[in-house]
């Protein structure tokens, strides 16, 4: 079984655009046109059993209409997340709908959301989160759209961690994307998941075997970033890696059976 943890897709009125602004950012080859139809076939080829869809309100007046897509694509083989805007004055009812409507979780993206992973002013969405017993995925580390300054640092995650340790937090790219020296410094051994989002041809497999040693197996979590990764593409990654069979199926599927109480 194969679940992948993290991919993308849009509604198929936005799907195109959406594709070509990101890989113009990006300067990355999608593996999909984004749209649904598109994905499942992918995730199908790949070999993929269910998928997270992670969706992101890049501001607050998409708040509600992403979240509606979410929820349009709530059926197997898709899990999708859902998202809010801090700068929203409903977020926090927001999260109460997406709740209701039988998502799992939510994603946050500092980057394209425009805020500091630690920023107290976030805290209040939070406590919600963990009061609601949703799943928050962050996007960590480096991100093309701004290059230059890293809103989600393993430093900052530490912060977070320390002063929320109800919250369960989902560290894309294996904790901090192209920060894990310090990841292995300030993030290894905490009470937070990992997962592999493009890491396969960025990440060494000496040192994903490294993190995977000093954090648990059982704290990671198969994604991809698909259309921006194939699934396909990561799984050899991890397939690959000098780990036991039984950790590489925790990573594939069954920590996120676990997390998800599939």
């Amino acid at each position: 079984m194969l679940i992948d943890f993290h991919i993308h897709m849009f509604p198929d009125a936005l799907a195109e655009k959406a594709i070509a602004r990101l890989a113009a950012a990006s300067g990355l080859a999608p593996e999909t046109d984004g749209t649904k139809d598109f994905t499942l076939q992918k995730l199908r080829e790949w070999e993929v059993d269910r998928a997270v869809v992670l969706n992101i309100a890049t501001n607050s007046r998409q708040q509600t209409n992403v979240n509606n897509f979410a929820i349009s694509c709530n059926h197997d083989p898709l899990i999708p997340f859902g998202s809010v805007h801090f700068e929203s004055e409903c977020a926090l009812e927001e999260l109460e709908r997406i709740k209701g409507a039988g998502l799992r979780g939510v994603k946050l993206h500092p980057d394209y959301q425009g805020f500091e992973i630690d920023e107290r002013r976030l805290y209040p969405i939070y406590e919600r989160i963990a009061e609601l017993g949703l799943v928050c995925v962050f996007h960590t580390g480096f991100d093309a759209i701004s290059p230059d300054h890293i809103h989600a640092t393993p430093q900052k995650i530490a912060r977070v961690l320390r002063d929320l340790p109800q919250l369960t937090m989902v560290c894309a790219h294996m904790g901090s994307m192209e920060r894990w020296d310090e990841v292995e410094q300030y993030l290894c051994g905490k009470r937070v998941y990992f997962d592999t989002a493009f890491t396969a041809g960025y990440l060494s497999p000496a040192q994903a075997e490294r993190i995977i040693s000093r954090h648990g197996a059982q704290n990671i979590l198969f994604g991809s970033d698909c259309p921006w990764q194939a699934s396909s593409a990561t799984y050899r990654f991890i397939d690959s890696l000098h780990i036991s069979s039984a950790q590489k199926d925790m990573i594939f599927y069954q920590n996120a059976q676990r997390l998800l109480g599939l």
